[in-house]
Order: C-alpha cells, then sequence, then structure tokens
C-alpha cells in the first residue's frame, strides 16, 4: 500500500464531487481521482473507493485510530459528509461506525481538515489552518487526550503545544527520553517570557529560566547516560499531589500561578514498572509547563525525590515567605541532595545505590535541624519518609526500614498528624518488607492486621485510619464476617465524610447490603458509548470488575465465555468492568484477546475511579449476580459458584 500522508500534496487540484460542488483535497490519493484534469470543462471525478481513503495516515506518529484489515475493507462505506458548512467525505465500516473524515472547511475546494477515528469517536485530527495546502496544527480529541500542537514551518514536526495537560505533558517526557529527543524534550520547557507572562516576581523568572535553559542544555547527553527508561518503556501513569496555587501579593508576584510540585512519570519497560520524577509542572494559559530535568531511577529503583521550586522545603515559596532567601547552610545542604539525587539518578547496583540513600537520608535529616519553620520542617519530614519506604520496598536501600523505625520514634506525640502518617508508612514498608519467598504468609498477614488494629486505636481520627480501616474492613470481607466489615465501612463513612475513603466506603456497605435490593449504574464503554444496568433488564446479569495485571481475573474470562455459551438461551448478560490505570492498557489487552460482551471503562483505576467506588470494589477480581429483576443474588460471588446460582435463576 502507498504510504499516504496528509503533508504529501498535490501538485495541481483535483475536482471531486461533494455536495454539488467542485471539491478538491490537499492530501495524495491514487492516480484515478486525477483523471478529471484531462477534460477541458468541468466534470465530477468519482467518489475514492474505501481502501484509498483508509490509505492515509496521520501526520504525528503513535496515534491509536481505527485501522481496518485487508478483508473487510471491501465492507467498508464511502459518503459525502453531511454537514452544512463542511464538504467531503466520510468513511464508515460495515457496522456504520465512522472511520475517517476528510473536509473543506472554508469552501476554497481544497481538504484542511484530517479527522481520525477509534471505536467511532475521532481522537485525532491534522487542520491546515491557513488553508495552503499543508497541515500546521494537530490536535488529539476525545479518548486520546487534549493535546493540540502546532507545527510553524509545516515540516511535520509540533514546535509547541497550544495545549497539553500535565498528564500528558509526563507522557511526552517519557517518550523524548526513549528516544533521546532532545527537541521534544525541549518544547515542553517553559520558557522566560512565559515565566514573565504569568507575573512572577523577576528573582523567581531568572532561578526557573535558568533551570528551564540548562534543562535544555544537558537534556542531550543527560538521555544518553540515563538507564532507567529503555527503548520499550511506554508511559502508564501520572502521579501527583493535588496542584497549589502560588497566590499574589506574595513576593512580588501579581496573579495566581497554579503549579504541580514533585509530579511522577509511571513507566512500564517490558514489564519492568518504572518512575521518573518530573518535579514542577506550571500551567501556562491551556498548556503545562517543565522546569527541569526529570529525575531517573535505577532498574526497578525508587525515584529519588528532589526539592521542589515552589511548595515544598528549599522551593521558592519556602524562601521568599521567610523573607530573605535560604541561609547559606540550607543552600549548601540541598546542593548536596542536588549532587546524590544525580548519582543516584544513574545508580543501577544495590551496593552502591543502598550508601546513596543513606546518605541523602543523613543530608535530609540535617535540613530538618537546619530549617526554622515548622512547616518546612514537617515537609522535609514527610519527603524523608517517604524517599526512605520507597527505596526500602525496592531492596535499593537495604537498612531502609531501621531508618524509617528511627524517624518515627523521634517524632513527638505533639505532632499527631506527621507521627500518624510516619506510623503508617512504617507499617506498610514493613509489611511489603516481611513478604519474602520464603515467609509464612498467614503469619505476616496476622501481623499487619494487628498493627492496622493498633495503629487506629492509637490515631483514630487522623486520615491515614480511614485507610487502615478500609484495609481491616477487606480483611473482614475475606473472612466472610461481613457484619464487622460493615462496621469498619459505616465508621469510615460517618467519620471522614467528603474524602475518596468515605466515597469507597459507602459504595461497600452498598454492596454489602445489596442482596435481595434492586441496583442500576451507569458508565462509558470502553469504546465510549453510554451504558446503563438496567438495559439487561429481563436477564441474568454477571458484573465482573478486572485489570490486566489481574492474573485470577483472565482465568475467569474463560470460564466466563463458557458460561455465556451455556446460558445463552436464558439470556445470560456479561458486563465487564475494567479498572486498569489507562484505557490504552485495556485496549491492548482486548485486540489479542476478544471478549463478546461489553466493557465499562472509567478514568483512575482500582483506587479512584466511579465505577469502582459504587460499590467499594478494593480487590480482584470481584463479580457480582444480579437477577432478572435487576436485583442482586450474590454481591461477591466466585466464578465456579455460578453455574449453580445460574441454573436456579433460569429454572
Amino acid at each position: 500500500m502507498t504510504d499516504l500522508t496528509p503533508s504529501t500534496i498535490l501538485s495541481r487540484r483535483t475536482r471531486l464531487r461533494s455536495k454539488r460542488r467542485l471539491f478538491s483535497t490537499a492530501t495524495s490519493f491514487p492516480a484515478f481521482l486525477l483523471l478529471a484534469f484531462s477534460f477541458a470543462t468541468p466534470v465530477f471525478a468519482a467518489t475514492p473507493s474505501a481502501k484509498d481513503a483508509l490509505g492515509l495516515k496521520p501526520v504525528q506518529a503513535g496515534v491509536e485510530y481505527e485501522l481496518v484489515g485487508p478483508a473487510s475493507v471491501a465492507n467498508c462505506k464511502v459518503s459525502d459528509i453531511d454537514h452544512p458548512k463542511w464538504s467531503g467525505w466520510e468513511v464508515f465500516s460495515s457496522d456504520g461506525t465512522m472511520l475517517r473524515r476528510f473536509a473543506d472547511t472554508n469552501g476554497d475546494n481544497k481538504i484542511d481538515l484530517w479527522c481520525y477515528f477509534n471505536y467511532g469517536i475521532e481522537v485525532y485530527r491534522d487542520v491546515d489552518k491557513d488553508f495552503n495546502g499543508k497541515a500546521d496544527q494537530h490536535r488529539w480529541l476525545g479518548t486520546a487526550g487534549t493535546r493540540w500542537g502546532l507545527d510553524k514551518n509545516e515540516d511535520g514536526r509540533i514546535d509547541s503545544w497550544i495545549q497539553i495537560s500535565p498528564e500528558e505533558v509526563t507522557a511526552e517526557v517519557v517518550s523524548a527520553m526513549r528516544e533521546a529527543d532532545a527537541d521534544r524534550f525541549a518544547r515542553l520547557l517553559i520558557t522566560e517570557s512565559e515565566l514573565e507572562s504569568l507575573g512572577l516576581s523577576e528573582d523567581i523568572v531568572r532561578r526557573l529560566a535558568t533551570k528551564s535553559k540548562r534543562a535544555a542544555d544537558d537534556f542531550a547527553s543527560f538521555a544518553r547516560r540515563q538507564k532507567a527508561v529503555g527503548p520499550s518503556a511506554k508511559w502508564v501513569q501520572f502521579a501527583a499531589a493535588t496542584p497549589g496555587v502560588v497566590p499574589a501579593g506574595i513576593d512580588g508576584v501579581t496573579q495566581d500561578v497554579t503549579v504541580y510540585e514533585n509530579a511522577v512519570a509511571m513507566f512500564d519497560d517490558d514489564g519492568s514498572n518504572g518512575q521518573l520524577l518530573v518535579g514542577t509542572i506550571i500551567k501556562v494559559d491551556d498548556s503545562w509547563k517543565l522546569v527541569d530535568l526529570p529525575s531517573a531511577a535505577g532498574e526497578g529503583e525508587a525515584v529519588a525525590q528532589s526539592a521542589g521550586n515552589f511548595f515544598t522545603p528549599g522551593g521558592i515559596s519556602g524562601e521568599t515567605i521567610s523573607g530573605g532567601g535560604m541561609a547559606p547552610q540550607t543552600q549548601q545542604l540541598v546542593t548536596e541532595l542536588e549532587e546524590i539525587d544525580r548519582k543516584l539518578s544513574s545508580a543501577s547496583d544495590p551496593r552502591e545505590s543502598g550508601p546513596l540513600h543513606e546518605a541523602r537520608a543523613q543530608v535530609v535529616a540535617r535540613l530538618i535541624k537546619a530549617t526554622e519553620t515548622p512547616t518546612e520542617r514537617d515537609a522535609w519530614t514527610r519527603q524523608l519518609i517517604d524517599t526512605v519506604s520507597a527505596a526500602s520496598q525496592t531492596g535499593a536501600y537495604p537498612e531502609g526500614l531501621k531508618r524509617l523505625s528511627a524517624i518515627t520514634r523521634s517524632l513527638g506525640d505533639e505532632n499527631e498528624s506527621l507521627r500518624s502518617y510516619a506510623d503508617y508508612v512504617l507499617i506498610g514498608t514493613e509489611y511489603a518488607i516481611r513478604q519474602t519467598p520464603d515467609a509464612d504468609f498467614a503469619k505476616v498477614q496476622e501481623w499487619y492486621l494487628d498493627s492496622l488494629t493498633d495503629f487506629v486505636d492509637r490515631h483514630p481520627t487522623m486520615p491515614e485510619a480511614s485507610q487502615a480501616m478500609l484495609q481491616l474492613a477487606l480483611s473482614k470481607e475475606f473472612e466472610d464476617k461481613e457484619k464487622e466489615a460493615l462496621g469498619y465501612y459505616k465508621k469510615i463513612a460517618k467519620d471522614f465524610r467528603g474524602t475518596d475513603a468515605s466515597e469507597k466506603a459507602i459504595g461497600a456497605i452498598r454492596r454489602l447490603e445489596s442482596v435481595g435490593e434492586v441496583i442500576d449504574f451507569q458508565g462509558l464503554s470502553i469504546e465510549g458509548r453510554p451504558f446503563r444496568l438496567s438495559q439487561y433488564r429481563g436477564r441474568p446479569v454477571v458484573i465482573h470488575y478486572w485489570a490486566t495485571w489481574c492474573e485470577p481475573c483472565k482465568q475467569d474470562m474463560k470460564l466466563l465465555r463458557s458460561l455465556q455459551a451455556r446460558y445463552s438461551k436464558a439470556g445470560l448478560q456479561l458486563v465487564g468492568i475494567n479498572v486498569d490505570g489507562t484505557r490504552e492498557m485495556a485496549v491492548q489487552f482486548l485486540l489479542q484477546t476478544s471478549l463478546p460482551w461489553i466493557q465499562l471503562f472509567d478514568e483512575g483505576g482500582l483506587e479512584s475511579s466511579e465505577l469502582a467506588k459504587a460499590f467499594g470494589v478494593q480487590t480482584l477480581p470481584t463479580m457480582m449476580l444480579v437477577d432478572q429483576k435487576g436485583r442482586v443474588v450474590r454481591h461477591n460471588i466466585r466464578v465456579e459458584e455460578l453455574g449453580k446460582e445460574l441454573d436456579a435463576l433460569t429454572k
């Protein structure tokens, strides 16, 4: 097949029929479409075949759009655009799903819009905004995100982002590092003029502009040197605390500025999970911009977090609010910390990384003592707890658990918020470390639950208590002690109203008390189509929560397929609910494993998606059985139990 892209331009105008007027394309089409030019008087060429229209490709690489196999192309249909102001073609699959759209939007008889669809949703378009026959803008839409790139010189490479979300910024960072593409990284960095437009003080502009320029200069060598992001790395997820606002009126800042600090890009590299600390991301109009190089962890090693620029200790807000900048001692310690982080970013041998993590912990401990304000001391302490915990759990810091225990013991009860946080992280860290291949899992689990119970008794009102109680409630569910589980869930719902934990608890209460009750919920299929459970009323339904990383879920799918065939005459319906971190993970799995039932998806994964919170689902697989009247028969049923229950429902 000829490689056809919107940047391949015809050297002469092609007349095509669309809405009873002449129409020409800015994109190369097969030669038979040029026959109309051999006539002296205007004539209309035939509409292109589906094969030719589907041969067109997006300018930008990596776009996930619907491809049609050779055997199915003949069943596709090309039609004139049904639009009051546009002319051109639309391509549909045999079932009527939209595949492509090529349009003239300004009436000059030239294609200026090339649109690509996935599962009937437009996910990408190339745009010829200046109507000169070449695409100069590229937009990702629908389920593909919000990126909107500008190509000023029309060479097919994006020069800057008109719009890009913080999630997409981190994805671009992973791609830039994977490909060692300095230009791709540079267009993510904030410029001096952009910093000035935000109303930041001259000192802040100077500091951040210097960092940004240095990051642009150093990226090429950094990308070649780093070992964390390999050639097969793919972005998986964005992680960060809630964004914060640098308020107008502080140290010369004239308008509110929205930023993320310590943002993290999670990626997968041939089945190995990795992280990049992307750091500070600043909102500039409809796009988000980086300030510095990412911090790459060694293979399987935790990211070494460095000081932020606004809200973390040593950042701009910490300097300016105190009214005199960092003290020389603090500045020296931050410099030492940055040097250790640079070494950690390239360390892959635990024998090397262990001492580096110990040195880092010692420097941060000195920073805590040197910091004057309680807020900054707490922030440094939390950072120390997080980094020591992460490095300990990966094995990169063998002495980390001892260090974490010492940190926790050193905290007084007068700061319960910090002490509670440290205690909870310590329990989770030790639980992970205790799970060695030769460990007695039952005893480890008993220790973990006893520790959580004691924690809740000591810190009953702290936010971490709600997380601990969720784990305790789940353990009671596994023990079939639903009354005790409900006790925990109801306490969380009452005492922690408005939190994610409360929403999960309310959903879990709804699930545990649902037997005999009519339930309903709505969502979007993985293709983006609306779905409501009540549309299956009159037929038995199995609801199956799953994810690509859940191996038991995949085994259940095999049995669910056989049950679907066995009870087809009874009208059995299956509803899959995917709780992966990204839609792409589910889509790739479903392309390889065809499941003949609807699959729903909602952003947020198992932790925070609305579909998971609706019934407080915390573990996988989770299955619910609903009868023909929409009533729950079993709120948590194993696949091997379904046959007996379905026999009873379909007698």
